[in-house]
Order: structure tokens, then sequence, then C-alpha cells
């Protein structure tokens, strides 16, 4: 099982301070209106209007609103391991039950507060609905990375698959608790948090 390659979706990456503080505050932008009008009427226009930009500069780093999105999933997901690493500090290596909780917790954390994520989260919301492998495939290999010196683990094909059925699985469980709740259902994410832990405690432990 092969890592999935990061998406790239800049047309060219800032290189000075003062460009990348404008991506920030253009990808800032598309997220806060993700939130309000949603994917469909998103436009680059109207991004470039709230980040305080001219439109050309949205333009020069991406060629079309979907790119846009797709840079936002990939900032998602940098967010989201740097979240786990920091709750992962000082933990018991080896404790694979804290570094689930740690996973599973701070992805229901991004998904109640960070703008645009119920869209895009890491990639698989747009078009709205829309939920294609890679994305989780993406995730799977990143968590394969990040947790496998706390896991005493080779970050090997047969622990990218590990994590790639607990993705999968906890993807699916967890926008069920959100369509049954805008919250997240406590109970739903309760029987979500046992399955995984029957499941990696079979291979893990």
């Amino acid at each position: 099982m092969k890592p999935v390659p990061q998406a790239t979706s800049l047309r060219r990456a800032p290189v000075q301070r003062r460009s990348a503080e404008r991506l920030t505050r253009i990808l800032d932008a598309c997220a806060d209106l993700l939130d309000e009008v949603g994917y469909d009427a998103l436009s680059t226009r109207a991004v470039a209007e709230r980040a305080g930009v001219p439109i050309g500069s949205v333009y020069r780093f991406f060629g079309n609103k979907r790119q846009m999105a797709d840079a936002l999933a990939q900032r998602n997901l940098e967010r989201y391991s740097e979240r786990v690493t920091e709750r992962l500090r000082g933990a018991r290596p080896g404790d694979w039950r804290t570094a689930m909780d740690a996973v599973l917790d701070e992805y229901l954390a991004m998904k109640r507060t960070a703008p645009g994520f119920s869209l895009v989260d890491f990639g698989n919301q747009i078009p709205v609905g829309a939920r294609h492998a890679e994305p989780n495939h993406r995730v799977a290999d990143r968590l394969a990375e990040l947790l496998a010196d706390h896991l005493a683990r080779e970050p090997d094909d047969d622990l990218r698959r590990v994590f790639l059925i607990a993705v999968e699985t906890a993807d699916t469980l967890v926008h069920l608790a959100f369509r049954v709740d805008p919250e997240g259902d406590a109970k739903v994410i309760d029987e979500t948090r046992e399955l995984l832990r029957a499941y990696l405690a079979r291979v893990l432990d």
C-alpha cells in the first residue's frame, strides 16, 4: 500500500512573508464564506473582497475555487496533525488508546469549531456530499507516519492498512453523528470510540 501524495493546489508557493500572510488571509476568507454561503455560492471575487486583497492575488495562487477548497483541506490536515502531535506530548510510548483518543477528539474539535471544516474537512466533501477515497488515504498515511514512533511500529503497509480501515470507519460514523445532531450525537460518538478500540485492540495489543 503506497502512500498517497499530498494534494498540491497552489499555482505558486509563497516565498516572502507578505505573500504567505496574504495566502493565509485568502484561505481564512474562503473558510468563513464556505460556512456562510456554501460551496456553490462561493466565488473567487467574494473571497478576494473578504480577504481585502486584489482579485489578481487570488488567481496568483489558485485557478479556481476548487483549488482554493483543496488548499484549505490540505491546511486542515496540517493543523490537525499539529493538534494530534501536541496532544501526544508526554504520553506514554506505545499507548495506542491515548493516541486513538487524541486522533478522534481533535477531529471532533475541528469539526465543531474550524471554519469551513464541515464542508471540506480533509478534502472529501466538495462537491457537497462527495466522499472520495484519496483524502482518507492521505489522512491514514499521515497518521501512520505521525504515530509510528509512538506505537513503536514501522509505518509499513500493514500499519497503513490498519489506519485506513480505522479512518474510513470513523469518517462514516462521525458523519452519521453530525447528521443526527449538528454538534455530533454523543451516543453515536461513544459507539464509534468503542468500535475503534475493539478493532485496534485486536491489531495493536
